[in-house]
């Protein structure tokens, strides 16, 4: 059965260091996450939510069948973008999926980026084939990976560029305007403020 955590463990949360991989999901269920939360399964998210649009980021082998399962029972194959760090794990999930939607690895990340910087178009359009998004940090070890070059190479391949992990309004608005797409946020409540004033601006 697929859970959802963001870490291995849950130890930042709860103090309790025993790998997600080694407990079951009974022993998962009984943790009390802070006002009354438990873990939830990935069946259970996509059932609780079915209007929700899901980024699901595959964090080991052994998740990817439950994972796969649980998208499938609930019919959220159109609602969901599936990735994981593990180019071998994505494309394996791609396949059991077709037509789900993806973002590459992180060495798919390094070749759009570098690709973006050339004057070749066949190799842009080659390293985004297959993908619907980017999903990048705005920069890696001080070197930019969120320019105006990388988001019009990918709006010319028709792939959406979503950053992480922006919790900052004024980098939100100013990413925003910069033309992406989508912002990955631990404070969405901030993101919903910053999006809805962006929009009633006009942008």
């Amino acid at each position: 059965m697929a859970v959802i955590s963001h870490d291995p463990d849950l130890g930042r949360l709860t103090g309790r260091a025993t790998p997600i991989l080694q407990s079951s999901l009974a022993d998962l269920q009984r943790i009390d996450l802070g006002h009354d939360q438990r873990v939830p399964t990935l069946a259970e998210a996509l059932h609780a939510f079915p209007d929700a649009r899901f980024n699901i980021d595959i964090k080991s082998d052994e998740a990817l069948r439950p994972a796969v399962a649980a998208i499938e029972h609930e019919k959220a194959l159109d609602r969901v973008l599936v990735t994981s760090f593990d180019d071998t794990r994505r494309k394996a999930a791609v396949a059991a999926l077709p037509g789900v939607a993806t973002s590459p690895s992180s060495r798919g990340v390094v070749l759009a980026a570098l690709a973006a910087r050339l004057p070749l178009t066949a190799l842009r359009r080659r390293s985004l084939r297959g993908l619907h998004a980017l999903q990048v940090p705005e920069s890696f070890r001080g070197v930019p990976i969120v320019t105006p070059t990388l988001i019009r190479a990918a709006h010319e391949s028709g792939v959406e560029v979503h950053v992480w992990t922006i919790n900052s309004p004024a980098d939100m608005r100013r990413l925003l305007e910069l033309g992406v797409d989508g912002i990955i946020t631990d404070r969405a409540d901030l993101g919903l403020e910053v999006l809805d004033d962006f929009e009633t601006a006009g942008g």
